[in-house]
Order: structure tokens, then sequence, then C-alpha cells
């Protein structure tokens, strides 16, 4: 339902209900879940908003927020080779912003890089999560950690057009409405939105890190590819010198 919302209830780990997906599917961590003390509040439940929308609509939002959006960007279903490395640098970034000044945005999936909205609602962030409408029809996992999830209609899952140096419609929502941004390694989409963020003369900080070794290794089996010997990400030589 274009520019509908729907309000899903969900527990922390639990299935998110679109209005065109009954059940996601459910995707292993490969252990990047959050260490949680015995009897800690569930940070992650409570009311998800879910609707497609368009940029305009986004930024109108953003705006209702009066909070500036930092973007966290990093590798998804690639993951990484060491997640507790991950999240503390996640920490880090985290640490050095307001909860009641920034949102965060990441991606709305749970894999990879998603979990560090877990980390983000435990440190008192609003959390938000742009993403391909690719994500809905495909009924990819989202995290039950993101407050606000806006689905934009594309074809692709982000990063440049083919053929052309324009982003996709996913990509350049999340370029145009954030304020900083920070890559954990990442692939083609991360660099691609990086770059655009610099060049639109926006703040990036980049931080080094392997996507999961065992995961790409079997990835170019799959393709009849040879082994990589590389676990930096396409990000990394474009990116590295935003290493803080």
């Amino acid at each position: 339902m274009r520019g509908g919302v729907t309000r899903v209830s969900t527990a922390r780990g639990g299935a998110l209900v679109s209005s065109r997906a009954l059940a996601l599917h459910v995707v292993a961590l490969a252990g990047c879940a959050l260490t949680v003390a015995p009897g800690a509040p569930d940070v992650c439940e409570g009311a998800v908003e879910m609707r497609e929308a368009s940029l305009a609509s986004i930024e109108d939002f953003v705006r209702g927020q009066r909070r500036t959006v930092l973007t966290v960007s990093g590798y998804s279903g690639a993951g990484y080779e060491d997640p507790d490395a991950m999240l503390a640098g996640a920490s880090r970034i985290l640490d050095g912003q307001d909860p009641a000044r920034t949102a965060i945005n990441i991606g709305a999936t749970a894999v990879g890089i998603g979990v560090v909205y877990e980390l983000a609602k435990r440190k008192g962030f609003t959390t938000l999560g742009i993403v391909s409408t690719l994500a809905r029809d495909e009924q990819v996992e989202l995290s039950s950690c993101v407050d606000h999830v806006f689905y934009v209609h594309d074809d692709a899952w982000g990063g440049r057009t083919p053929g052309s140096d324009r982003l996709s419609p996913t990509s350049a929502a999340i370029v145009a409405i954030s304020s900083s941004f920070v890559a954990i390694g990442g692939g083609d989409i991360a660099r691609d939105e990086m770059l655009a963020a610099r060049r639109a003369g926006k703040p990036v900080t980049f931080i080094p890190a392997d996507m999961n070794h065992e995961i790409a290794r079997e990835k170019a089996r799959k393709k009849g590819e040879a082994e990589p010997t590389d676990f930096r990400g396409s990000a990394h030589a474009a990116l590295a010198g935003e290493t803080p």
C-alpha cells in the first residue's frame, strides 16, 4: 500500500510482518549477537512503523523528528570476520553522538551491520531503516530493533544505477536525508553511498573491517571463481583515506 503506514508490535527476535509479507525468513546472525545481561530489559519491544515512502516523505519525517541522521553502513549478508571488533567500533562512534539530537539509520535488515540496531537502541537512540522494496517483496528479515522502516520503490538494492553515476532511489534517499556517515568495511553499495556523501560535502568516516572469510570463500566456490585472498571489501580502496 503506497504511502500507508503499518504498525507492527514485536518482541526482539520475532518476525516483523509488513502489509505485503505474512512472515519473514529467519537468518542466522553468524555470531554477531550482542551479549545481554540476564534480566536486562528488552529495548526492542514495541510497535514498528513500516511504510513505502518517497524521498519527500522521508525528509518530512526527519524534519519532524528534529534530529540529524547518522547512517552506519557496512557488510550485510557478507558478514564480518570479527563481529566483536565491528561492534566495538560502532559503539565508539555512537558514544560520540547525542541520542536526543541524532537518529541512527542503517538499512533495516537484520544481518551483518544490522546488529548495530540493538546496540543503538540500548544506548537510547531512535532508529530508522531505509531499504529497497526488494526487501519487502523478497521477504527479507528486518531487524526487530528498528523503529521506523521506509521502503523505497527500487528495482535494485542500492548503489549506482548500472551505466551511470546516478544512485539508485534507495541510496539516493539515504544520502539525501543523512547528515553524516560511517562505514565499517563494506561492499559496492556502501562504497557508492559514501563516495556520493563525500561529494556532497557530508562527513564520512571509514573503519576498515574484513568480511566473513568463509562466507566469501563459499560464495566464490558457488560461482566457480578462484578463492579470494583479499577480504577487505570494495569500500576499502575507495574510503581508506577516511579512517579516523
